[in-house]
């Protein structure tokens, strides 16, 4: 006997994207880069529980939450954050921008031919993409 697939419509209107968690070893770097990062507040009702919570500043979109860790930085992660530029220009100076405020350039093994995307590490070493949402 086969199972009854689930309704894929059940859920659409009950779930939602809460918030991304990072796991990182010191909460206070990682706030201040990613604080710096993205523009994005600190949320201080303490929500969650988790060490520190940064939110959009118009609150509309997706949080991020530290959350202390003392597991090891993958080198590929299944999960990752995309951060999207409109131009290569912006990729370019968001790049630089953000290894001045402590990321670090990844050496990454996986770029295609033509990759619309560059690979860098926050200041605890979890890998995010840039990703130039204009690149054919």
């Amino acid at each position: 006997m086969v199972a009854p697939r689930p309704d894929p419509d059940q859920n659409r209107q009950v779930l939602t994207l809460g918030v991304i968690v990072l796991g990182v070893t010191d909460v206070d770097r990682a706030t201040a880069f990613w604080q710096e990062a993205l523009g994005y507040t600190v949320r201080t009702d303490g929500y969650g529980g988790w060490s520190v919570v940064l939110m959009p500043p118009d609150s509309v979109g997706t949080g991020i939450a530290l959350q202390r860790s003392r597991s090891p930085v993958e080198r590929h992660p299944r999960l990752h954050l995309d951060l999207h530029v409109t131009c290569a220009a912006d990729q370019a100076s968001e790049a630089k921008r953000l290894i001045g405020l402590g990321a670090t350039e990844v050496d990454w093994d996986s770029y295609p031919e033509d990759p619309d995307f560059v690979v860098l590490a926050d200041p605890d070493g979890n890998p995010f993409c840039i990703v130039d949402l204009s690149h054919g």
